[in-house]
């Protein structure tokens, strides 16, 4: 439950709306200019396009780590290829599209996005990309030979594709069937055969992709030998269907969508050998649950499942034989409330790993109360925990088997936090590897290091509340190689325009829990003789993150802190970092800690001499959505003002996968989604509530919306609404629709509270 502002939407706020001022660019040299007279926004749009100025560069593009791990290639400008040499500081250019035309045509050669074989010898361009779900699209896949510099096309609208390990093949999906184009024989091999409408090998529906996280339903074996892959069936799953009410005739999407208690997606495990064709089936049984992930394991032809029951409490992995479909339990795990297999807010696809070399494989469990690394031999026998501590382990990088080291970020410094470490697989030896305070996120080249532990390279992204996005590339012997960027032009922009700085502080609640927010405050802040509008902008849902110690970068934000506003994010009881007992206390009752949290965060602002109890509200998108109106109602008194968008607010219109993992099953658990509804408390809206929504929202149907604007009406209570037609789950469906809704939340808070 998330959203995303496409990048042309700011390149569109970028071109229409140049800086205020002298005239100066950003990047002139900052002067020393004194708080009052720093440059201010000059109108909403004008801030929203300042956006890429807070955010600067990222650094490198595109980052692939090739000759395992000894150099990486990035993109340069629009369209050329790079290739960096950490040991010689050699830049090499491999790929330049300058002048170069698709095949047997003239129009211009670009890309969206691309891959290298195994060997180096080869790249794998996605082109003409015609999106589908959030991760998902329809495209054209180019190989280039990086030897004589040819370029072909192998594979024409196909949803995912992918070069072999050996480079010899590239395999694909398209229309719902699986195939493999030779190299050598410049020949295509169709590997199966039965698609049909909902129903496909080597594509996940909307479900699954949405809730599990993947687009690509099939893996390469590591020798290349075999693919496995998901069959989907949908043809049983309710269909739901969208109109953005253009013309004079209604036009009609549609997808499968599974609500809460409706029938989900079947799927099954077929493995493919190359060679002959033949597909095996793993025989093991679905019993309404699901099969979020498969991994090849260091055995031949040997795949490991995981399977989920329907609650999703209970995991059991399975090893495979891709050849006799044979299938055996190895270990199982069972939860009082939910158990992960990949965090969606951190970008993490995986959290079970099988190293090539070894027949072991590690596992991210939150058993022992935080979520640590666990070490088992295929048999499913526990060898060590790797980790340990009140502490979390957030993301694993990489697994070098050959010299039994592990390289992971963590929480260990502070939930507000993200440092990378490196340690034994028996859990000696840990060594911290970035040492400046901030959230780093890293990119560590998947190498094998020499008998004095050099070789292992890795970049690193970090920030702090007062430092941009630097990035640099290190060895994990601990030597800086080289800054890849500084962002000295944020720095600059920030010393000549009066830009807030982030400010971390925590409060105790009412029944006892410590709770992380951050503060953002008013340009020319006088905390004796003013008090303050505040907006408490929020997320909330299970296991994401609003609060770090990383640099501010929204534009809005910055917007409202100079018309006045003190602006607030919160890490409530049911984020991530924090350990399983504050993530996992929202099982069940989703709304009832995180609201009391964000009454408590409001209460407790409220007490300071510089803001305004009297003038306080709450905002939020998606989930956000849903905690900013359940907020307003389940604790009416507290904001005067609510912005929703995109809000469930009902439990049982979403989909199910997503939701019976927090809420359990209906209709065992009716009473608690009932209590869990914001409809439920209609009748205590207390303030004012301003309401977005899109008919073309997929994810979270416009339903919700009208039967929270019915409820309130049967109540006789008065909300403000406003319709996107085409819009998707963000709202705004273009630059013009996105500056409009920020305008109309600020015009609102303006109205109602200042």
């Amino acid at each position: 439950m998330s959203h995303h502002k496409p990048f042309g939407w700011l390149l569109w706020l970028a071109l229409a709306s140049p800086l205020v001022g002298t005239g100066q660019s950003a990047q002139a040299p900052a002067a020393n200019v004194t708080a009052s007279a720093k440059q201010r926004f000059a109108s909403l749009q004008q801030a929203l396009s300042a956006g890429g100025q807070l955010n600067g560069s990222q650094g490198p593009r595109s980052v692939n780590w090739i000759d395992n791990g000894r150099a990486f290639s990035y993109l340069d400008g629009q369209s050329t290829i790079k290739t960096f040499t950490p040991q010689t500081g050699q830049e090499t250019v491999v790929f330049d599209a300058s002048g170069l035309t698709f095949p047997g045509t003239t129009q211009k050669f670009v890309y969206q996005s691309f891959q290298w074989s195994k060997d180096s010898k080869n790249i794998l361009f996605q082109t003409n990309f015609r999106p589908v779900y959030r991760r998902s699209g329809i495209s054209d896949y180019y190989s280039y030979s990086v030897a004589d510099k040819s370029l072909k096309l192998v594979a024409k609208d196909a949803q995912t594709a992918e070069l072999a390990p050996d480079g010899s093949k590239i395999g694909y999906e398209r229309g719902g069937n699986l195939f493999v184009f030779d190299f050598a024989g410049g020949k295509e091999t169709q590997l199966t055969n039965d698609a049909a409408p909902a129903f496909y090998n080597g594509r996940f529906g909307w479900a699954y992709e949405e809730e599990f996280g993947l687009a690509q339903a099939w893996e390469w074996s590591p020798d290349s030998k075999f693919i496995a892959f998901w069959q989907s069936d949908e043809r049983q799953v309710p269909i739901y269907k969208m109109t953005d009410y253009k013309g004079f005739n209604e036009k009609y999407d549609s997808l499968p969508y599974p609500r809460v208690g409706d029938t989900n997606p079947s799927v099954r495990i077929g493995v493919i050998e190359i060679s002959n064709g033949k597909k095996q089936w793993m025989n093991v049984d679905l019993q309404d649950g699901y099969i979020p992930r498969i991994y090849w394991t260091n055995v031949e032809g040997q795949v490991a499942l995981i399977h989920l029951n329907r609650k999703q409490n209970h995991l059991r992995l399975f090893m495979a034989n891709g050849r006799t479909g044979e299938a055996r339990p190895i270990m199982e795990e069972k939860a009082k409330t939910w158990i992960d297999v990949f965090d969606f807010f951190a970008g993490i696809n995986h959290l079970m790993y099988f190293p090539a070399g070894v027949n072991e494989f590690y596992w991210v469990s939150d058993r022992d109360g935080y979520a640590h690394l666990y070490r088992y031999d295929y048999t499913g026998k526990l060898l060590n925990a790797v980790t340990s501590g009140a502490w979390e382990v957030t993301y694993v990088h990489h697994i070098d088997a050959k010299n039994r080291k592990v390289y992971y970020t963590s929480t260990e410094v502070s939930p507000l936090e993200r440092q990378l470490y490196v340690i034994d697989i028996d859990g000696k030896n840990k060594r911290r590897l970035t040492n400046t305070p901030g959230r780093h996120t890293v990119n560590v080249a998947p190498a094998t290091a020499d008998s004095k532990g050099n070789g292992v390279y890795y970049i690193d992204r970090y920030s702090n509340t007062t430092t941009p996005t630097q990035v640099e590339l290190w060895d994990t012997k601990g030597k800086k190689i080289k800054t890849l960027e500084a962002n000295s032009r944020v720095t600059d922009f920030v010393a000549k325009n009066a830009i807030a700085t982030k400010e971390l502080v925590n409060f105790t609640t009412s029944d006892g829990q410590r709770i992380d927010i951050s503060i953002l405050k008013p340009a020319d802040f006088d905390p004796n003789s003013k008090k303050y509008p505040v907006l408490v902008d929020i997320y909330g849902g299970p296991g994401a993150q609003s609060v770090y110690n990383d640099f501010s970068t929204s534009a809005w934000h910055q917007y409202l802190t100079q018309q006045g506003y003190v602006v607030v994010s919160v890490n409530n009881r049911g984020s991530g970092g924090y350990g399983r007992d504050f993530e996992k206390v929202v099982y069940e009752q989703l709304g009832k800690y995180e609201s009391l949290d964000f009454a408590e965060t409001a209460k407790y602002l409220a007490k300071q001499p510089w803001v305004d109890g009297n003038r306080m509200a709450i905002r939020g998108h998606s989930y956000g959505g849903y905690m900013s109106s359940y907020t307003m109602l389940t604790h009416p008194g507290v904001f005067k003002v609510s912005l929703v968008g995109a809000p469930v607010t009902d439990w049982r219109l979403y989909d199910s996968i997503y939701t019976e993992r927090y809420m359990g099953l209906m209709p065992e658990n009716e009473a608690k989604y009932k209590a869990s509804a914001v409809t439920t408390y209609a009748k205590n809206l207390a303030g004012k509530m301003f309401v977005a929504h899109s008919t073309m929202d997929e994810n979270v149907h416009v339903r919700n919306t009208f039967q929270l604007m019915n409820a309130l009406e049967d109540e006789g209570k008065d909300a403000d609404l406003r319709i996107y037609p085409p819009g998707a789950h963000g709202v705004a469906y273009n630059g013009a629709s996105y500056v409009l809704l920020h305008q109309q939340y600020t015009d609102y808070l303006a109205q109602h509270l200042k």
